[in-house]
């Protein structure tokens, strides 16, 4: 069995891999992955709020509906290239997993205080593909990215 280090690590890579995913389609370049703890990937998910036009459809909101209805919420580990948003962390902390793997918070600091106020492991790895991923997208795409994120029009 691989070490919790590495089983994070296949967890972010699943959900990175849905990142670029989202990039091809024109979409926002975010992830996630649920992973079980055998290391198995139960579920993906990204970004499809352009794709689709659903305003809530952020990747791990996507990836938690793509799981589908399940019992064993409380032993997964959520990844997602991004620090999730409120909305997202909410979701997380209503099906009470317990661990979230975040590929980096430097270009978006979400609601990490309140998956770790509700009991959560938070894991930032500072993976570099994901920060350099972000601040491309943010920088090529600034208007559609204040829009994901609720920002107002200036």
């Amino acid at each position: 069995m691989p070490d919790r280090a590495a089983l994070d690590r296949l967890a972010l890579d699943a959900a990175y891999e849905q990142a670029i995913k989202s990039r091809r389609e024109g979409g926002i370049p975010i992830g996630s992955a649920l992973m079980n703890p055998a290391g198995e990937i139960v579920a993906r998910g990204h970004n499809l709020r352009v794709q689709s036009g659903d305003p809530t459809a952020h990747a791990e909101t996507v990836c938690i509906r793509n799981a589908g209805r399940r019992r064993d919420w409380h032993t997964l580990t959520l990844a997602s290239t991004l620090s999730p948003c409120a909305m997202c962390s909410g979701a997380a902390v209503l099906h009470r997993i317990p661990r979230v793997v975040i590929g980096e918070n430097t270009t978006f600091l979400g609601r990490e205080d309140w998956l770790r106020a509700e009991g959560a492991q938070v894991l930032v790895l500072n993976d570099p593909r994901c920060v350099s991923l972000m601040r491309e997208f943010i920088a090529a795409h600034p208007d559609l990215w204040n829009e994901d994120i609720g920002v107002p029009e200036s």
